[in-house]
């Protein structure tokens, strides 16, 4: 994302790099406007509310931080996807083969939901509303599709080891990321889903679709 970019930036500005208080502050604000997007949507999460939910006397504190709504907002998918990654690497990487890697992919990333509800509820929002050509959805559609790229691979590789049977990676990845999106917006409208018990049947459906048998 941009938003790391654009803090650079603004303390180059100044002529110094953020300070202690400035960094935990930026903290603040992005975990208040995280709170508020998913409480009250996109448009309605105002820099009044913002400030409000943060204990700001003001919304001055937020422009002093960030240029504006959309730089504001690029911090929160950032923030978003640095939590998502440092959430689902480790229980990736606990283990060896890759059929059980991709399953603790699709489980954890209900997982995610089911621990941080209000973070993906807050970057669902962002994303619907970000216009195609917005250098925030551009940045954040580039990553998807590393991330995407990187995930075929390891099918690919599971696949020369046996683990897999033959289908198309791209195919099955996309569909993977399809029906876990599904489930997250499902989960938006309903409170009461399960989405841990739904990540346990997608990783099912999906390692019995992919699996070798023979």
């Amino acid at each position: 994302m941009q938003a790391r970019n654009s803090t650079a930036k603004q303390s180059g500005e100044r002529g110094t790099s953020p300070s202690f208080t400035e960094t935990g502050r930026r903290a603040q604000i992005v975990a208040a406007a995280i709170d508020t997007i998913a409480e009250l949507g996109y448009h309605r999460a105002s820099f009044a509310r913002i400030a409000e939910r943060a204990g700001l006397s003001s919304t001055g504190m937020i422009s002093y931080h960030f240029k504006g709504r959309d730089d504001l907002m690029r911090e929160v998918v950032t923030e978003v996807m640095r939590l998502a990654e440092g959430y689902m690497r480790p229980r990736i990487e606990a283990h060896e083969g890759i059929a059980d890697r991709l399953r603790a992919s699709i489980e954890g990333n209900l997982e995610l939901f089911a621990e941080y509800p209000r973070h993906l509820a807050a970057i669902v929002e962002i994303l619907s509303n970000l216009r195609g050509d917005d250098p925030g959805m551009v940045s954040f559609l580039g990553s998807m599709e590393s991330t995407l790229a990187v995930q075929v691979e390891q099918i690919r590789k599971g696949q020369r080891a046996g683990e897999f049977c033959d289908f198309d990676p791209w195919v099955t990845v996309r569909a993977i990321r399809a029906a876990i999106d599904d489930v997250v917006r499902r989960a938006s409208q309903d409170p009461e889903l399960d989405v841990r018990a739904a990540g346990r049947e997608l990783a099912d459906l999906f390692d019995r679709a992919t699996r070798r048998t023979s």
